[in-house]
């Protein structure tokens, strides 16, 4: 590296604080027109910088998203597109070892969702919440807080799953909420930073995933607002689709409507708590030096099309919020880059680029503010009877189950509620033609199965009905002492 490399690379080493969330729709946002949502500071931060409008989980469940956040890779080089809990990172350089040999201070507090639990995947430092997974032999640093100031194991005895829709207000004191506690780690971090380097701070909130238990003021402040009905459509009955409809099907109209309302609360909580973050950050004297990151993992359809959760392609779950602002991203403002197409595997090299840093040369995503596009994106997620892939590209979305072989097409410029599927229209049937020749180039491993002479068949589906589950989904009891078992998405 020459001295000119070395000084060009300490005039673009900014400060990155890159706020991560669970399970947030892209859609569910002030900036994006939804009136029945308080996001304020999140809808100041996109005014103020780039808000990507085209952003995707390649792969919308928890693990195999973030592996692909930390890696720059598509869940086909990563190996994970299903949700393997002890699959270990793969063998590249992940977005804090990058930054960390870059020189710069890389602390995470949070939740980061790998295996084994305590490593640190690049970081110096790791301040953990993994949301009471004491089956893989961890007790986080949440939990160990807690048992600290006298609440041991006692924040699951709200008794509102992981995975389930049932709500209720937080049961423990403010300071013991995980969306407060964090935060407040976040902020001893920024005051206790090394003043001499320049820093990488990932701030991962496990909400507003449930357990939907908002503290009572957030809560409280949703009790007069009218919430928007879920996403409808007029799409043709087809097993699959039952299939994922089956989640939702328990859940009454009022406890339908108490979710999203517990929901809207605990994506309001956060969207408060940043703003303590910025707050730091100025009186810390860093705020002018520092790109303020904000992602998903996922979506959670949240009942659109009688659906709940993620694992699914439509833009409620596969469709996340991404936004790059702070003062060092004005000048990037107002240059067209919220309109590309863009998935979890660029935030990596676009943090790198606008940090003056080079990326990992074998990594699948690219830097939104390059010069380069994506002319399409895939998705692929679950194997299987559930399993989907999906094709964007320009305004159409293609939607493959290959379990009866269903196809859905939609044109998001006119339509990106998709509550018409096009699959059927005679005028959409070239651009049919081409999104599946692409797809079938696209497929690999067991899924060149469901090819037969370069057409897509898939297969007919295992209709056996299911086990039912007495677990509740992932249903916590107490977590004191720590349990051998538990689990939860």
């Amino acid at each position: 590296m020459t001295v000119c490399d070395i000084i060009t690379l300490m005039e673009k080493q900014k400060n990155v604080m890159f706020i991560n969330v669970d399970q947030w729709p892209g859609n569910l946002m002030g900036y994006r027109g939804r009136a029945d949502i308080m996001t304020p500071t999140l809808d100041f931060l996109a005014s103020n910088g780039i808000a990507m409008e085209n952003a995707y989980s390649e792969c919308p469940v928890c693990i195999p998203a973030r592996r692909t956040l930390m890696t720059g890779l598509s869940p086909r080089r990563h190996g994970d597109r299903v949700y393997s809990d002890t699959m270990r990172m793969p063998d590249a350089v992940t977005l804090a070892q990058a930054f960390s040999d870059a020189g710069y201070q890389c602390v995470a507090t949070g939740k980061l969702h790998v295996y084994p639990q305590r490593s640190r995947i690049g970081f110096d430092e790791v301040i953990l919440l993994e949301e009471g997974r004491s089956e893989f032999g961890v007790t986080d640093d949440y939990e160990i807080w807690l048992a600290e100031h006298g609440k041991p194991g006692r924040q699951f005895l709200h008794a509102m799953g992981n995975n389930t829709y049932y709500t209720r207000p937080w049961h423990l004191d403010e300071e013991s909420h995980d969306t407060t506690w964090l935060t407040e780690q976040m902020m001893r971090q920024i005051a206790r930073r090394d003043p001499d380097r320049p820093f990488f701070f990932y701030l991962s909130y496990p909400g507003p995933h449930p357990p939907l238990v908002p503290l009572k003021t957030f809560w409280d402040k949703y009790s007069d607002v009218v919430l928007s009905d879920p996403l409808k459509d007029d799409w043709k009955d087809a097993w699959v689709l039952d299939e994922f409809r089956k989640i939702a099907a328990p859940y009454s109209q009022k406890e339908r409507q108490d979710a999203r309302r517990a929901f809207h609360a605990q994506c309001t909580h956060i969207d408060y708590s940043i703003r303590l973050v910025l707050g730091a950050l100025r009186e810390h004297g860093v705020l002018e030096d520092t790109i303020i990151v904000f992602a998903s993992d996922h979506g959670d359809m949240l009942f659109d099309h009688g659906m709940v959760a993620k694992r699914l392609m439509y833009e409620s779950s596969a469709s996340v919020p991404l936004i790059f602002s702070g003062y060092p991203m004005l000048e990037y403002r107002d240059r067209g880059y919220e309109k590309k197409l863009c998935t979890l595997a660029d935030v990596m090299p676009s943090l790198l680029d606008l940090c003056g840093i080079p990326a990992p040369q074998d990594i699948d995503g690219i830097s939104v503010f390059s010069e380069k596009k994506h002319d399409w994106i895939y998705g692929e997620i679950s194997e299987g009877n559930l399993a989907t892939r999906m094709i964007r590209r320009g305004k159409w979305k293609l939607i493959w189950y290959p379990a009866g072989n269903v196809f859905q097409i939609f044109d998001l410029e006119k339509d990106r509620n998709e509550y018409h599927d096009l699959s059927s229209d005679p005028s959409c049937s070239e651009v049919l033609s081409e999104l599946k020749e692409l797809l079938v180039s696209l497929l690999y491993g067991d899924d060149l199965e469901w090819v037969d002479n370069g057409v897509l068949k898939g297969f007919a589906p295992d209709k056996k009905p299911g086990r039912p589950n007495f677990g509740l989904l992932n249903q916590r009891g107490s977590h004191w002492p720590p349990p051998e078992t538990g689990y939860s998405h």
